[in-house]
Order: structure tokens, then C-alpha cells, then sequence
């Protein structure tokens, strides 16, 4: 959503570009392309760039854009670049639709892992598929659809039911089946042999009652962003410009996070923590966490929550959505942090919408984009974490736990424009924080703030599939703690 000039090191580096080793890194958004530029033999950041997405007419427009503004202010030809590779979430990102047996178990552990992949999960079905549930699915067709149902050797009859009717249905958008493995063959045969074009069956996201298996279909959704949907969207041009679109955007930031947490090698990482993600249309939140009791005598609700967690929030986008921020909390607390008068917030407020690209220029723009991106970060977080409910028993007391304690992370990162942009990142980012007034939410106590200030996590994401120690010292040397 936010744009910023181009950066670079002002560095006369054009007699030295071939002796450069270079990665462009690109990620072709819903609003904006950006550029990365990586010197990998100094692992420095040689420059950044934009230009808005031309999502409309072709998004190769706009990247020709970016890549000619870093050509220009280097001097260095782009497409030198050892490495060239792309994310997108451009036209809305993955689209995928969940359907499963409990909306608890199997549906929850399949948009688990749909949300992984870095997928916008746009439905879910619970139980048997209807004739209206298929009428919904082939009117707005999803880009692909994840089947689960039943525990290893449990309920099979539902996802047979469900395949059935996927089988004479219309629709024609690839299947991941991640349900019972008993179930599994006849699925698949049921959808193959109706001329369904693409069947790809993986582990079960939930093969017992207290396991959650979801990178197998993590990583099929994954690949079909790769193999298929990228060119569904006619984005197959863009390759004439860098090597391959290799994930959607939010994967890219979570695969950095991962690296940033797990550390490479010899090169070590931060730990457990959180990255937020605050756009125009979305909120992001990634923790790289265990899911564990928070106290000793706590009861465990819930399916297992998975160490690598990601969850979208499509209502607090502080353009798109400013309007359901200011209904979520109300008048008085945005008038707390801003200082502004009702007047004033309900007009600027309901015109963020109809220009979601506009920066804030006046200081009456700049108070309130920082105000609901610190309410969107408290929000966001909340819904992300786990927490504490007590419940009365004739026995006493008993803590019950849903979701994971995220009290002891280590470090909290902020990404996005609304964040990396902001004139008071820090207290942006602190909406992240533990709340003494709302001890059931097991948010972040004592850790380090970071930001990600020259906005490179998605681009060290892509770049860590070919060289994550190198992409991890970058990050390390670039987050700036504040």
C-alpha cells in the first residue's frame, strides 16, 4: 500500500555492476511492485524500487516500471542477475476453499494449512457438500480446492459424498486431497475418472484427533501457485522479466520468518517470534512457535496448533477496511489516540476507501493511518494468539488453554508500509504486546521490537530457497530494533 523512493547505497556502481553477483527479488502485490536488489557477495541491499501494479490491463507494465527505476538510478542492467525471482499476490492472491467433515477438526486443520501455503482462504463446508453449496463454489470459482474429512480409519462416507459431488460438478480447478487415508484411492478415482484435470493426493491434515500433519498439502498448494495459477492469471509474460513466480507473497514472508527463528547452518537465528503484516486490504500475522501448556495445571483445547503459524485478517486492511476498524472500537478510542473530533475522523475515515493508494500528507492523515495501524496490529494479534478461559467445575477450578502462549517470543517484527512507513513504528508495534487489562490473551510480555525497514522480508523469503545463509545474515543485518 505504501510506496518509498528508491534506496541505494549512493555508491558509483556502475564500473563495478559486472563484478556484482546480484538476486532481484520482486513482489508483484495487489497494489504495488516492488524490487529488491542484492548484491550476495557483499550481502548488501544495492537498491529498492516500485511502481504501481497494473493489475488491470498487464502487470508486466508496471514491473517494466520498477526494474527500468533501479536501472536508471544503478546504472546496472537487472537482468544480469545471477538470480530473478518473483512473488505475487496480485488480483487477491491464492484463492482456495476448504471443504472437511467438523468445522473444529478437519476444516480448521485444512485452512491451517491452507493459510501456510500463504493461501486467502475464501470459504469452508463443513460436513456433506449441498446442491447449493456447489451452485456457491461454481458461481465464484475458487483457484483451488483442499479436500479433507475423517482421521486415519475414521469417517469415510463424507468425503466420498463430497468428491461425488465435486465429480459432477462444473467446476474444473484443482483438488488437493488431504483427508482419510482409507477414503484416499476411491477419492481420487471418483474425481480422475471424472475428467477432473488436476488430483493431487497428500497425507492427511489430521490422521488423529491430537496431530496435525499440514506441510504435505502445504507444499502441493505451493506447487500449483507455481505450475498453474500464476499463468491462469496471465501472468506468464512476467517470466520474460525474472526466472519464475515461485510462491505467493505471504509465503515468501513466512519463510523468511522461519529462517529469521531457526537461524541456517552455523549462522544462528532470533528464536520464537512474530512477524506482523499490515497492508491496505489484509492483515498478516506469522508466529514460528510451540504449541504449549501455559501454566502446568492448564487443560490443552483445540486441535494442535502448528508450530508455523499464519493467519489473515481481511477485515482490519487500513484502506480498504478503515471504516470496519472505526466500527470495530468505536469513535472515543480512536479519538484517544488521536486527539482528532468526530467530525474529522468520520470524513477522512470514509474517504480512505476511495483511494486506497493515497499516502498521508496532512497531520491529520498521518495521526490517523498510525492510529488504526496500531489498532489493526492490536487485533490482528489478539485473534492470533492463544488464550486463558477459567471455567467452574463442582470440582473447582479449571484453566482451560485454546490456540498457543506466545507471552515468551523472543522478537516481534513489523513489516508492511503502514509499519516500515510510519512515523512512530515503535508504538505501531507495540499494539502487539501483552495487555495487564487482558490477561487471557496470551500475547508477546518482554520481547525485542524489530522492523523491517528496508521492507525485504518477502524478497529474503524468495531468496532463501537458493541461499538462506546468505539471505539470513541480510535480514539479521537489516531489521532495525527499535
Amino acid at each position: 500500500m505504501y510506496c518509498m523512493n528508491i534506496i541505494t547505497k549512493c555508491l558509483p556502481v556502475f564500473d563495478r555492476a559486472m563484478a556484482l553477483e546480484m538476486a532481484l527479488l520482486v513482489d508483484i502485490g495487489s497494489t504495488f511492485t516492488k524490487c529488491v536488489l542484492v548484491d550476495l557477495e557483499g550481502e548488501e541491499v544495492i537498491g529498492w524500487s516500485n511502481a504501481p501494479t497494473t493489475v488491470k490491463t498487464d502487470v508486466t507494465i508496471g514491473l517494466r516500471e520498477a526494474l527500468s527505476k533501479l536501472e536508471i538510478a544503478l546504472g546496472i542492467k537487472v537482468s544480469d542477475a545471477k538470480y530473478k525471482f518473483a512473488c505475487s499476490s496480485a488480483k487477491g492472491g491464492l484463492r482456495l476453499a476448504v471443504i472437511g467433515l467438523v468445522p473444529d477438526l478437519t476444516v480448521e486443520a485444512g485452512k491451517r494449512a491452507a493459510l501456510g501455503a500463504g493461501a486467502k482462504v475464501i470459504g469452508t463446508y463443513s460436513y456433506g457438500l449441498t446442491k447449493r453449496d456447489i451452485e456457491k463454489l461454481v458461481q465464484d470459482p475458487p483457484d483451488i480446492i483442499l479436500l479433507t474429512g475423517g482421521i486415519d480409519g475414521g469417517d469415510k462416507e463424507v468425503i466420498i459424498h463430497n468428491a461425488k459431488m465435486l465429480a459432477k460438478s462444473t467446476l474444473d480447478v484443482p483438488i488437493v486431497v488431504a483427508g482419510n487415508r482409507v477414503a484416499a484411492d476411491e477419492v481420487e478415482y471418483i474425481l480422475t475418472s471424472a475428467g477432473k484435470s488436476y488430483v493431487k493426493v497428500v497425507e492427511n491434515v489430521l490422521p488423529e484427533l491430537n496431530k496435525l500433519v499440514v506441510e504435505p498439502a502445504r507444499e502441493a498448494i505451493r506447487e500449483i501457485f507455481c505450475e498453474r495459477i500464476v499463468k491462469a492469471k496471465g501472468m506468464e509474460k512476467v517470466r520474460e522479466l525474472v526466472d519464475d513466480v515461485i510462491m505467493p507473497t505471504h509465503a515468501a514472508t513466512l519463510e523468511a520468518a522461519k529462517l529469521l527463528a531457526d537461524g541456517y547452518g552455523e549462522e544462528k537465528g532470533f528464536g520464537e517470534l512474530l512477524v506482523v503484516e499490515v497492508g491496505g486490504a489484509t492483515v498478516n500475522v506469522h508466529s514460528i512457535a510451540e504449541w504449549r501448556p501455559a501454566y502446568p495445571d492448564v487443560i490443552m483445547k483445540g486441535i494442535p496448533e502448528p508450530r508455523v503459524k499464519r493467519t489473515v485478517e481481511g477485515d482490519l486492511g487500513i484502506r480498504y477496511n478503515a471504516p470496519s476498524i472505526l466500527e470495530l472500537v468505536g469513535f472515543d478510542k480512536l479519538q484517544e489516540l488521536t486527539g482528532l473530533s468526530k467530525a474529522v475522523l468520520d470524513n477522512e475515515i470514509h474517504k480512505l476507501p476511495l483511494n486506497v493508494s493515497r499516502l498521508p500528507v496532512t497531520e491529520d492523515e498521518f495521526l490517523i493511518d498510525e492510529a488504526l495501524a496500531r489498532l489493526a496490529v492490536e487485533m490482528a494479534v489478539s485473534r492470533h494468539v492463544g488464550t486463558i478461559t477459567t471455567m467452574y467445575t463442582p470440582d473447582g477450578e479449571v484453566n482451560l488453554q485454546y490456540g498457543k502462549d506466545l507471552r515468551d517470543v523472543k522478537c516481534v517484527i513489523g513489516t508492511g508500509g503502514p509499519i516500515v512507513f510510519s512515523r512512530r513504528p515503535r508504538w505501531v508495534l507495540e499494539g502487539a504486546l501483552y495487555d495487564e487489562k487482558k490477561p487471557h490473551l496470551l500475547k508477546p510480555q518482554k520481547p525485542k521490537l524489530f522492523i523491517d525497514k528496508k521492507y525485504i522480508m518477502f524478497a529474503m523469503g524468495l531468496l532463501s530457497k537458493v541461499s538462506p545463509q546468505k539471505a539470513l545474515r541480510i535480514l539479521k543485518k537489516y531489521l532495525c530494533e527499535v
